[in-house]
């Protein structure tokens, strides 16, 4: 019986042998093989996992924004001016004639962006009265937050002579800063492009006041205001254009100005207003010329159409500027009371330094 079963045996190990070719060391080998497609599982989901990780890291890189320094942060405005001399020569000769531009706001982002409502589409002293008595229901400057806002009704705000639609311009924005869409934090946080798209969501608040707003309130470096006339009637003026450049022909115009368009921008209501004054004292001022009837009515017709296009006046949003006309030492001058329309046509030449 032993030797049966030992002889039996080697023929089991052999028959499992011949197959593969020879030895024990191959059996041993093609019973491991059996197990190894299991193991290469295993591999591909380390090494599928490593790339991901690979390429995850440059796009969080990538998603980073840098937020400029502010033009109000010491020597900033210095550095910007030395970068404008290297890069425009002719704007270079314009900063020579004038004193440096001053950036200052002592009021929130939110009470900017309220302030700026309030001042749409009114005369000077008509929107300052208003103004001050909306401060007032308020509570004062430090109340003008949403909260308060929201808890005024519509009637409330129309006793003072605040619009309907104003109204609710003012309670859309309280109610995206209340339900947390908008804050003072998130918008300081915010690069340019988030925050024209965020900004521009409030109603009553289009492309031209964000600028302003990015300029005036928060100091951005690199603004481009490509709607204002001012802007676009110095850069004719510099550059010796023979049409006022449409906002479509404005970014290719003031490349060169970056990353300090804002400032770039400046000069350009310090050229026009240093234009606007040498006619006036020139002998022939009173005269009207073909040009500057042209002009007269290219500026009507725009002004038509931004109305139209936008639920707000911009030239409106400065306050204070339409007031006074500020000096770029600080210095101001009490401006005539003017009607709407002549508002409109002057507001382009008017020193624009802080939102004050």
């Amino acid at each position: 019986m032993g030797e049966r079963s030992t002889s039996q045996t080697p023929r089991l190990v052999d028959s499992a042998i011949a197959p593969a070719g020879a030895s024990t060391n191959a059996a041993i080998r093609a019973a491991a093989t059996s197990k190894i497609p299991f193991r290469p599982r295993k591999i591909r989901r380390i090494s599928s996992s490593a790339p991901e990780m690979t390429n995850d890291s440059p796009k969080k890189t990538l998603a980073v924004r840098v937020i400029p320094r502010p033009l109000s942060s010491e020597g900033e405005v210095s550095v910007s001016i030395s970068h404008l001399r290297a890069v425009d020569p002719l704007l270079s000769a314009v900063i020579d004639a004038h004193d440096p531009p001053t950036f200052q706001c002592l009021i929130s982002p939110f009470h900017s962006l309220a302030r700026s409502i309030l001042y749409q589409q009114l005369a000077v002293k008509a929107a300052s009265s208003i103004y001050g008595r909306f401060v007032a229901l308020c509570g004062g400057e430090a109340s003008v937050v949403p909260d308060v806002i929201l808890s005024l009704t519509t009637q409330q705000l129309r006793q003072i002579g605040v619009s309907e639609r104003k109204a609710s311009y003012l309670h859309d924005l309280s109610r995206k800063y209340h339900g947390g869409i908008l804050s003072d934090a998130s918008i300081v946080a915010m690069d340019d492009k988030s925050l024209f798209s965020m900004l521009t969501m409030v109603k009553g608040i289009g492309a031209w006041s964000v600028h302003m707003f990015m300029m005036f309130c928060l100091h951005r470096p690199d603004v481009l205001p490509v709607g204002d006339l001012g802007v676009r009637k110095g850069v004719q003026i510099l550059y010796g254009l023979d049409e006022v450049p449409r906002p479509s022909q404005m970014e290719q115009l003031c490349d060169r100005w970056r990353p300090y368009r804002s400032v770039g921008s400046w000069y350009m209501w310090r050229v026009v207003e240093t234009k606007n004054n040498s006619n006036l004292a020139s002998p022939n001022a009173g005269a009207l010329t073909m040009s500057t009837v042209a002009l007269a009515d290219v500026q009507q017709q725009e002004h038509k159409q931004t109305l139209q296009e936008q639920m707000v006046d911009s030239y409106q949003m400065l306050p204070q500027s339409w007031s006074k006309s500020i000096s770029p030492t600080g210095g101001a001058h009490a401006a005539p009371s003017r009607s709407l329309d002549t508002v409109r046509d002057y507001a382009p030449t008017v020193a624009v330094i802080s939102w004050l």
